[in-house]
Order: structure tokens, then C-alpha cells, then sequence
């Protein structure tokens, strides 16, 4: 799961995918290899979404499995957040070893990056595009229905392809109840660009479906789950 940017409802929307496959009837593990912005005990991104899934899948919320590589003090992204506290971030052999780990235990396998595609995870500058390929995975792309994202988008996307990874689909994480004609507009765009690419759309999220009433049974099965065969 990467975004074309932050703030675009990434961990609302692998919350949303890890629901719908738990679901189906399937047990499902959710990887955050870099958290920054946290202290200690303090509530990071996989804490959201076992909040969000619990709500839904009640005393079936034992299918699902979080888990970190490694949580970081600054808000910022992973190398300068390491660097700030004199850290060490771990390896990409380290999260290969522990998604191997769990795709072993677990039908599907989703990880959520770090800010966007591109953001560095390792001491080496590995990003989650290299992660994405080394652990052969397919990428869903979160992104936003305002101004700017049609070029956002496309960046990202055209990053993707060029480093030949494989795209499961694109999902705007937080649609607004009241979408303005630019709202509209840009999904029209979104949707007509992905079927010419031939890249899945994978529907939309309501806002603020992150909040306590707000993340429901409805909320999942609005978003289409990409083929369970692959890890995300």
C-alpha cells in the first residue's frame, strides 16, 4: 500500500482491504516496516487499523495479525526520523525474512509504506518500490480526489511501471460526502486513465471513515479487494 502523498487515507484504506479479506473468510497480516511519528507505547498507523477492523469483525478479529519493523520518535521519513535518534532502520533482507515469515502463516499478506513510493526505508535508500519488488507483491496506489492529483497519480504511477512492478489498483482514500465538480471530475480522469493502462479501480472511501462511527461493515464492501492470491 503506498500514497501519492500523505494525508491521503492510506491506513484507513489497508484497513478497509484487510477487513474485507478477513471477511471472506481468510487470515490476513498487515506489515508497517518503518512508523515514525511515535513514542513508545504510543499508538502508531497497524494500531488504527486492528481499531478500525475490530469494529467490524468483532470476535473474528483474532484472523488478523499486526505487526512493525521498527517505530521511530521524529515525524518524518524513515532515514531522517533513524538519523535524528541515532537509529539504526532495519535491513531489506530483515523484511523480506519477516514477510516471508508471514506469508507463510497468513492467506494474504498487505504492507503499509511510509509516506509515498519513493521514501527511503534502509540505510542503503531502499524504498518501498524495491520491498514491492523484491517480495514480488502487486501495489495499490491510495490517492486524493482534489486538486493536484491527477499529476500526483500519474507520477506515481509512472514510477511504478517504470521499476516493472506490478499494480493491483488505485483507490481514493477519502471521498468527500458533498464532491464538488472538481471531485468528479478527477475521478472520471482517475477511472478513464486506469481502464486505458488497464490498471483495476478499486472504488472509493467515504471521509472520515477513519472515525469511531464511521469505519463500518458498508465502508468495506464499498472497495474492491484485489485477487487474495497476492500479497499487497
Amino acid at each position: 500500500m503506498t500514497g501519492t502523498d500523505t494525508g491521503v487515507g492510506k491506513t484507513v484504506s489497508t484497513a478497509a482491504l484487510a477487513t474485507g479479506y478477513a471477511l471472506a473468510g481468510l487470515s490476513v497480516a498487515v506489515y508497517k516496516p518503518v512508523q515514525t511519528g511515535v513514542l513508545g507505547d504510543q499508538a502508531g498507523d497497524i494500531e488504527e487499523v486492528r481499531r478500525l477492523s475490530a469494529q467490524v469483525l468483532g470476535t473474528n478479529a483474532s484472523t488478523l495479525s499486526v505487526s512493525e519493523g521498527c517505530r521511530l520518535r521524529e515525524p518524518m521519513a524513515p532515514r531522517a526520523a533513524a538519523a535524528a535518534e541515532n537509529a539504526v532502520l532495519p535491513r531489506l533482507a530483515d523484511h523480506l525474512e519477516r514477510l516471508a515469515e508471514l506469508e507463510e502463516a497468513f492467506d494474504v499478506v498487505i504492507v503499509e509504506g511510509a509516506g509515498g513510493l519513493l521514501v527511503e526505508l534502509t540505510e542503503a535508500g531502499e524504498t518501498l518500490a524495491d520491498l514491492c519488488r523484491a517480495f514480488e507483491a502487486e501495489l495499490v496506489v491510495v490517492t486524493r480526489p482534489d486538486l493536484g492529483t491527477l499529476n500526483h497519480t500519474g507520477l506515481t504511477l509512472m514510477a511504478a511501471r517504470s521499476l516493472a512492478l506490478r499494480l493491483a489498483g488505485v483507490l481514493i482514500g477519502s471521498w468527500p460526502q458533498h464532491p464538488q465538480t472538481l471531485h468528479l471530475s478527477n475521478r472520471s480522469a482517475l477511472k478513464q486513465s486506469c481502464a486505458a493502462d488497464n490498471i483495476p479501480w478499486l472504488g472509493e472511501l467515504a471521509e472520515h471513515s477513519g472515525l469511531a462511527a464511521g469505519f463500518t461493515s458498508e465502508v468495506v464492501s464499498s472497495v474492491v479487494l484485489p485477487r487474495a492470491s497476492a500479497a499487497v
